[in-house]
């Protein structure tokens, strides 16, 4: 099976709902300080608070949608892999040259995959943020990689 020249993997559902439950938070921070100071001052009328409610609730639906139709956390291509959206991912870009070993690890009891880089770099994907099955994931992964060494025809 060939993969597509572009393969993107997506937040998985529940670590869209935590950015989700993170922007929720703050919005409520900022309608309840913004109601306290609307109540407290006559600076601005009642009316600002609906308008922010109703710009709150646009960004909440719109980071909702991004997030689930835009927002990709790998991309393999036919260059190398980018990550994006993961705190201490190591190497966030690099091309397929540049990959020794291609391995798995579990810190704190998360699957990973480890990408081994030249020069003792490495990154690090939890599969568990990924939209997608970990051993696909792994399939294209390997995939991407021996095409991008010239293992396979393109």
């Amino acid at each position: 099976m060939t993969p597509p020249e572009t393969s993107d993997y997506r937040l998985s559902r529940p670590f869209v709902a935590r950015f989700v439950g993170a922007y929720l938070l703050v919005f409520a921070v900022v309608v309840f300080i913004s109601t306290g100071f609307v109540a407290a001052t006559d600076a601005l009328p009642p009316d600002v608070l609906v308008v922010l409610l109703v710009v709150g609730l646009l960004g909440l639906f719109w980071l909702g949608s991004w997030l689930r139709s835009k927002a990709y956390v790998v991309r393999l291509d036919a260059d190398g892999y980018e990550v994006r959206m993961i705190r201490g991912a190591g190497v966030k870009r690099a091309a397929w040259s540049e990959v020794e070993d291609v391995g798995t690890a579990s810190p704190r009891d998360i699957p990973c995959v480890v990408l081994r880089l030249s020069g003792g770099r490495t990154t690090t994907v939890p599969v568990e943020a990924l939209a997608v099955d970990r051993e696909q994931f792994v399939r294209e992964l390997q995939d991407h990689l021996d095409r991008g060494l010239g293992l396979r025809p393109i």
